[in-house]
């Protein structure tokens, strides 16, 4: 799966990725710090899983913790919290919506 379309997934049915379009064309060239710093926080952390670049999440934890007005959340509790854990590895198809 590429980058792009993994940073805007919807959803999953079987092996296929759903991913938003519109939002892969108008975002989809944005950098992980770019995405967050836009408040697509979501995409900016699947983004980061995606790198695997440590400094990546930890600045994606580090800016919702900023914006959120909350209590400061560890990246394992930012990850349940956006519903994204990791890459999954047994996608075989995109399908565009």
């Amino acid at each position: 799966m590429r980058r792009e379309d993994f940073v805007f997934t919807v959803g999953y049915q079987g092996d296929t990725a759903i991913v938003d379009g519109h939002a892969r064309s108008r975002y989809g060239r944005l950098s992980t710090r770019q995405l967050a710093e836009q408040g697509l926080l979501k995409p900016a952390l699947s983004s980061a899983l995606y790198s695997q670049i440590a400094e990546e999440l930890e600045e994606v934890v580090r800016l919702f913790n900023e914006r959120s007005g909350t209590d400061p959340v560890s990246i394992e509790q930012l990850k349940r919290v956006l519903g994204v854990f990791e890459v999954p590895k047994n996608i075989n198809k995109v399908k565009v919506i």
